[in-house]
């Protein structure tokens, strides 16, 4: 697989990072230390916060957040066109993670802070990912330059991580993933689950997008089953996610270039998605 990675970073327009842990007790990638812009794959940094504190207690998911003018960002969502300005948690937690609403994610970000969120990724080892701002639309050259950036091999640890709590028939945890047990690991892959976007690594991938539930078993060949988080900005195409057959993996796929060439990057990542489903079949 990394032979391939490799052909496929060396093909593309830009950086095409890659980290998929646990291919037969190994970790296969490419670029996977690289610091790249993350774009909305960032928010899943958010949502671990998030997830954590639902399950410790520390967070009521029914808590109700009045929408502030400030939260309000263009781009992706739904929030900006819809009437209500109170939503709970969940609420805000499930629209971020299904179709990346960037007014979900201030608000989020308002009620958690960054301290906070910061404090999540650090324990979870996550040492070169960061958020570093909220969501603007436009970003000006004031603000800081990019909502959040990482590297592909912390986002796959982390992806990792959650693939670790499937349980059932699937042939044991991830190499390299802590198992399973968590309870934020399942609140978060289920949100992830309802993610509207697989144009990305599943795209040329037999998968059924709307099935959100969590596989209690393995998935017969040809098929798998995704739960992903995608990122899209300017020179910015990212996937990072669960990917379920008869084995489980954790992933993360980062494509940089400069503007203007999306459409290759995200051929290249499609590509990538071929090479990370084979390891999983």
């Amino acid at each position: 697989m990394t032979d391939r990675l490799a052909a496929l970073a060396a093909g593309c327009p830009g950086t095409l990072a890659v980290c998929v842990p646990g291919v037969a007790g190994t970790v296969a990638g490419v670029n996977e230390d690289v610091e790249l812009p993350l774009a909305s794959t960032g928010k899943l940094l958010l949502l671990a916060a998030v997830a954590h504190g639902v399950t410790g207690g520390e967070l009521d998911p029914d808590e109700p957040l009045d929408l502030l003018e400030d939260d309000y960002a263009a781009g992706s969502g739904l929030l900006t066109t819809l009437s209500a300005r109170r939503w709970t948690i969940a609420d805000l937690a499930l629209l971020t993670a299904s179709v990346s609403d960037n007014t979900a994610t201030n608000a989020l970000l308002r009620r958690l802070g960054p301290d906070r969120v910061d404090a999540v990724a650090g324990a979870l080892g996550l040492t070169r990912t960061r958020i570093h701002d909220r969501i603007r639309e436009p970003r000006l050259p004031e603000h800081p330059p990019a909502f959040a950036t990482g590297t592909a091999r912390d986002l796959a640890a982390l992806a990792n991580s959650l693939a670790g709590s499937l349980a059932g028939s699937l042939a044991g945890p991830p190499a390299g993933s802590p198992g399973a047990g968590e309870p934020w690991h399942r609140l978060m892959v289920g949100w992830m689950a309802h993610n509207t976007d697989r144009s990305l690594v599943p795209a040329l991938l037999p998968h059924d997008a709307e099935d959100r539930r969590i596989p209690a078993e393995a998935v017969p060949y040809p098929m798998v089953w995704v739960a992903n988080k995608t990122g899209t900005d300017t020179g910015t195409r990212a996937d990072v996610g669960v990917l379920v057959g008869v084995r489980r993996t954790g992933y993360a796929v980062l494509a940089h270039g400069r503007a203007g060439s999306e459409h290759a990057l995200v051929r290249a990542i499609r590509q990538a998605g071929l090479a990370i489903a084979a390891a999983v079949r």
